[in-house]
């Protein structure tokens, strides 16, 4: 399975994309901006290929097995991001709900003169998690390609 994220917009405050399952328009993501030197919690991660597999530990993953008994399996984390940990793609809103993790969403506001924020971020969350976790699960390698569409 192979995840896109189309960074298009580098605010000041937030990253807006659009993520892309196989090729599919999925949903809106927001992260943090970018930064010439990392900031703790506050620090969008390299554009890049980064392998993606459950984890199967940590608060938020308890969190999500209460929240989603019938389908939460794990978070999805991204492996391997040079200088970050545990970068997982999860339910948020802004910026501020992000640490340096993927959030997703329905629909977006501009982060241009705003601070940009996600809408529907629980739904769209439970459309693409099972069937990004179903795969992991059998087995299948998913992948994510981010990439920078002109951005600060």
């Amino acid at each position: 399975m192979k995840l896109t994220l189309q960074r298009i917009n580098g605010g000041k405050e937030s990253t807006i994309g659009v993520l892309y399952i196989n090729g599919a328009f999925a949903v809106f993501t927001c992260e943090d901006e970018y930064r010439t030197v990392k900031v703790k919690g506050e620090t969008r991660i390299p554009s890049g290929t980064y392998k993606v597999v459950l984890r199967k530990e940590g608060g938020k993953h308890e969190d999500y097995k209460k929240r989603f008994p019938q389908t939460h399996k794990g978070m999805l984390m991204l492996q391997n991001v040079s200088g970050f940990q545990y970068v997982l793609i999860h339910i948020g809103n802004t910026d501020w709900d992000s640490e340096g993790c993927i959030l997703v969403g329905d629909s977006v506001t501009q982060n241009i003169t705003e601070r940009g924020a996600l809408l529907g971020s629980a739904n769209a969350y439970q459309r693409i998690y099972p069937v990004i976790a179903n795969a992991i699960e059998k087995g299948e390698i998913c992948t994510i390609e981010i990439f920078n569409e002109k951005l600060l």
